[in-house]
């Protein structure tokens, strides 16, 4: 009797899918822990690259003021081929829709009720209202969930929390190759009489450092006077134009990427 041929068999069993979303981890600022809140994202997809035909960067920042600087930017890439948007681009006269508030993906992760981002929390009492941190739970909380929690169906028109950002688009407009001059600052005044060495060569340090910045700062004004309503200057692979000369960060502070290789300059936004 020959033996039976014994087969592989492959079990699958059910799990919530992860979204690929940054969560309130990362998410917090490096000083307070509070919430970022998002601040702007840019279409910028690399020509030539296969894998980043679709590419946006996301800027978020801490909106309390002693942490003003605390900034964090995400990007997300794909190809054009991929399984959430069409190979051809879509029209240009779409038909329009009801303007709704997600706070539920596909893959059936919630979003937060205040920010938009992933909401892992949820509130103990309805079990129905999605949060990412205890600290837009309490803002829900002060603003009506307090009031609608006991309802049997938690109505999902989202309150004005005041935490994010006004809404507006981003227009793009290339900038004129106009180089501005940069007129150096001319010393008007002498040093008379006899001055200790040491003296001597401090001042001179001083009045170097002056007219650097000098130079830096009305470079930057007149870059900036072609037209002063920027807020963004995109520019992959160029070189940043800078307030100050302070804090200029050089190449050996910016760390390489997570590939090994070396970071470029992609764009600045102006506040």
């Amino acid at each position: 009797m020959a033996a039976a041929t014994a087969r592989r068999v492959e079990l699958g069993f059910a799990e919530p899918a992860p979204a690929a979303l940054p969560g309130p981890a990362a998410l917090g600022c490096a000083r307070c822990g509070r919430p970022l809140a998002f601040l702007l994202q840019v279409y910028a997809p690399l020509p030539g690259r296969a894998d980043a035909f679709h590419r946006c960067l996301f800027l978020f920042c801490c909106r309390e003021p002693p942490c003003c600087a605390g900034l964090r930017v995400f990007r997300n890439q794909l190809p054009r081929k991929n399984e959430f948007y069409s190979y051809e681009p879509p029209s240009e006269n779409p038909s329009p829709e009801t303007e709704s508030v997600c706070l539920q993906l596909r893959s059936g992760a919630h979003l937060c009720r205040v920010c938009g981002c992933l909401g892992p929390k949820t509130c103990s009492r309805c079990h129905q209202a999605h949060y990412c941190s205890k600290e837009h739970q309490t803002l829900d909380w002060r603003l009506g969930h307090k009031q609608a929690c006991t309802q049997d169906h938690l109505d999902h028109t989202v309150p004005d929390h005041n935490f994010l950002f006004p809404e507006f688009e981003i227009v793009i407009e290339t900038e004129e190759e106009i180089v501005p001059e940069v007129v150096e600052k001319e010393e008007d005044f002498e040093i008379t009489g006899s001055m200790d060495e040491a003296l001597e060569e401090e001042l001179d340090s001083m009045a170097k450092h002056e007219s650097r910045e000098d130079n830096i700062f009305q470079k930057f004004k007149a870059q900036i006077a072609l037209e002063p309503e920027q807020i963004l200057r995109y520019g992959r692979g160029t070189e940043p134009i800078w307030i100050s000369g302070e804090n200029i960060p050089q190449e050996e502070d910016i760390p390489n990427c997570p590939c090994g290789a070396k970071r470029i300059f992609e764009f600045q936004v102006w506040p």
